[in-house]
Formats: structure tokens, sequence, C-alpha cells
């Protein structure tokens, strides 16, 4: 990039590169395990990168996809009708399906299970259709393997990027029921872990980001140099 070397500098287009590739890792490498980490304290079963199921009602898949026609139009999301719907459409054929995997899954130990898709902090509005059918999805699945289940699908979003000004949802409200389908940083956090446990793990980010300075000034050391 030799218009931006120019511009801003190596050392600083290094920084920029480097919390790129922070922002890219940070969801699978970091968030998903620090999250299974805090759960496995509070759940009775937890697991990242679960598999929801392999099959579908036909009629279920008829019906999530009105659903999403529904929602396109009206943009009045309700996530207690929706699995309503799904739960009557439960009977006919069963079709073989392949959905994204539930980066996490936590059940209670009263059978209430819980599946997140976590998702970067400012997600892009286009996709939102696509989020939505994935939570639908997974939840006729987990209703065709059993059509008493508890279930509930939700976006996890790992922290606010508005902050200290509220989340701003508005782009979502359209597809997403906000109170039963999103959950932002403390609300996340604080769910698998307990109260306070965002604020108790930014005080580890920040203790971790302390006794590894002198590594990162050194990397950042070698582009400078190369300015000279």
């Amino acid at each position: 990039m030799p218009f931006h070397f120019r511009l801003l500098g190596r050392d600083r287009m290094a920084l920029y590169s480097f919390i790129q590739s922070l922002n890219t890792t940070f969801g699978t490498s970091i968030f998903e395990p620090v999250a299974v980490a805090l759960a496995t304290h509070k759940f009775a079963k937890v697991q990242s990168q679960y598999v929801a199921g392999k099959t579908i009602y036909k009629k279920t898949q008829q019906g999530i996809q009105q659903i999403i026609d529904q929602l396109s139009v009206s943009g009045n999301p309700d996530k207690q009708r929706e699995i309503d719907l799904i739960r009557r459409s439960l009977s006919g054929t069963i079709n073989k399906t392949k959905t994204v995997k539930v980066d996490l899954f936590v059940e209670r130990t009263n059978g209430e299970q819980f599946l997140f898709d976590l998702k970067t902090a400012k997600p892009n509005r286009s996709n939102f259709k696509d989020f939505k059918r994935t939570l639908l999805e997974w939840t006729g699945i987990a209703l065709t393997q059993d059509q008493t289940a508890n279930v509930h699908t939700l976006i996890a979003i790992p922290y606010n990027p508005y902050e200290p000004q509220p989340y701003q949802p508005w782009t979502m409200a359209g597809m997403l029921d906000l109170k039963n389908e999103l959950k932002v940083a403390d609300e996340f956090w604080d769910f698998l872990g307990g109260k306070g446990a965002y604020n108790d793990l930014l005080d580890c980010f920040e203790a971790a980001g302390i006794e590894l300075r002198p590594v990162i000034d050194d990397y950042f050391g070698k582009f400078k140099l190369r300015l000279d």
C-alpha cells in the first residue's frame, strides 16, 4: 500500500494491520474460548462450534421462509410468535439440512438451551436477513430433534463500540427481536459468568496488555527503524 505508507508511515500502517488481524481472530481465538471458560462454571453443558443437528421438517423450512418474507415487508419481529409458528410446523417429511455451526452452546441443568452466534461489534446490515435465518433454522433443527425443547437462539456482540453511549441496534430492528435475540457486551458476558464478569474480563485484558507492552513496543519498533 505505497500511498498509505508514504502518507501515514510504515509504523502506523503496521499498527493498523495488526489491529485488523486482531479483529479477525478475536472471535474464534479469544472470545469463544473465554466464553467457554466463563460459562463452564455456571452451566451444565458448554460447547463451542456446536453442531445444532442435521435434520429439519420440510414444513418448518417453508415456515421459516415465510417468516423471513414477512419480516422483509413488515419489519415486526416477535421471537415467541415465530417459535410458536415453528412448533406448529413440526410434522410430515423430514429433510436433511446443513447450517452454520453454533459459536457457543450452553445448557442449564433444567435442559434450557441457549445457542449463540458471535458477531463483530458493527455487523454488516446487508447480512441481517442471513443472521435471522440462521437463528430460526437452529430453532427448527432443535425442535425437530425434541419438540419439547426449551431453546433460545441469539446474536452475541462482545463489546459496545459506542460506549459510553448505549449500543445502537436500530439497523437490526427490522429482522431481530432485540429483547429476545440480542445480547451486547455486559449482557452477554454477565449472562455467561455472572454479574460483574464483563468488568472483571476487561481488567484481565488490561493486565495482559500491561504485561505484553514491552513485546508489543519491540514489535512496532522494527517499523520505526525502517523509516530512518
